[in-house]
């Protein structure tokens, strides 16, 4: 056992008396949804973009959906910011005459369909949308397309820098830092208890990372044929339909797929029309050399109910970074970003 003061100091408490995550040493992570709820409103509602130029008026009004995922994760001081999120803006353009009497008001939205990490080092995608699509309407959105795209997307810039800063947990780290109490010893080691602790969690985490991969399973049913889901599934155009994101997909067996915006990649292994899918995954974020394998059979128990079983083999623990919410991200994707919406945009709900 190290003497007070000595030993590896990972395990010591400089000023802190309860010895908990010292310098974040172990997996810390923060939710950020909310937070970066607020952030972006801060930075994108109720924001004037034009006014009285070429007798315009734009200006931004409130953030309408903001759905996804958001956290920080720091571990061993370095902060690994993860998000995915889709934003919708709303905003409202008006025309006047010379003398300022208003021509007509017009509302639209901005969306972003898909704010991430993995893209971090590029400009998203930015849809700029208007309710009427007259003259004035196109007018409006031209105007905005010219004045407030830029706008915007300095905003979510400044989302992503604060992320890749720590967020909310970097405000956190602040406010909980402890000031240096007269007289006190500097170092205190930690409890002989607490150490044995922290250690045999060190050791746990260290077996679990022996087995390294984790299987996926999961059974829906929807109110359709088979082939039709089938179908849904291999066709790149009703990909980018449902998950709103770029979608290249081949439909023979060795072809290659490339799916939420080039996130996921791989290949068909077997293709049986209505009946099974066998493809190869693999997520940009994983460790070099890693596939996973996805199964998924289609069985047709009464006329236009389907059931989809899926197994998703070969799934990392831990992508590149050390995040170890891999297996979770990638069950709750399934669910979320393709099952779910495949029954909420083509109505196979039951």
């Amino acid at each position: 056992m190290a003497r007070l003061g000595e030993g590896d100091k990972r395990w010591i408490v400089e000023d802190r008396p309860d010895g908990t995550n010292v310098h974040n040493w172990h997996w810390a992570e923060t939710d950020c949804l909310e937070w970066s709820r607020s952030f972006l409103t801060n930075l994108l509602s109720n924001k004037t973009l034009i006014d009285g130029q070429g007798n315009l008026k734009i200006r931004t009004k409130k953030i309408e959906k903001l759905e996804g995922e958001a956290y920080v994760n720091i571990r061993k001081g370095k902060i690994i910011p993860g998000y995915e999120l889709n934003l919708l803006l709303s905003w409202e353009g008006e025309v006047k005459e010379a003398d300022g009497s208003s021509v007509m008001k017009i509302e639209g939205n901005v969306e972003f369909p898909y704010i991430a990490d993995e893209n971090a080092d590029e400009d998203p995608e930015v849809k700029v949308s208007v309710k009427d699509e007259g003259p004035i309407g196109k007018r409006l959105k031209d105007a905005f397309v010219e004045k407030g795209k830029p706008f915007v997307l300095e905003q979510v810039r400044a989302y992503v820098n604060a992320m890749a800063s720590g967020g909310p947990a970097k405000e956190e780290g602040e406010v909980k830092k402890v000031v240096k109490k007269p007289g006190g010893t500097g170092n205190v080691a930690l409890p002989p208890t607490a150490a044995v602790d922290e250690k045999a969690k060190v050791v746990a985490k260290k077996e679990k990372k022996k087995e390294g991969f984790k299987t996926i399973t999961m059974t829906e049913k929807f109110s359709c044929r088979a082939k039709d889901l089938f179908e849904i599934l291999m066709d790149e155009n009703r990909w980018k339909g449902f998950t709103q994101s770029n979608a290249r997909i081949s439909k023979e067996v060795g072809g290659e797929f490339s799916i939420f915006d080039g996130s996921v990649t791989g290949t068909n292994v077997e293709l049986q029309e209505g009946k099974l899918i066998v493809q190869k995954w693999r997520f940009g974020s994983w460790p070099d050399g890693i596939q996973s394998t996805v199964r998924i059979t289609f069985e047709e128990p009464q006329s236009g109910v389907t059931v989809v079983k899926l197994t998703h083999t070969d799934v990392p623990e831990e992508d590149r970074y050390g995040n170890a919410t891999v297996v979770e991200n990638t069950e709750r994707g399934w669910r979320d970003l393709i099952f779910h919406r495949i029954r909420a945009v083509f109505g196979f709900g039951i």
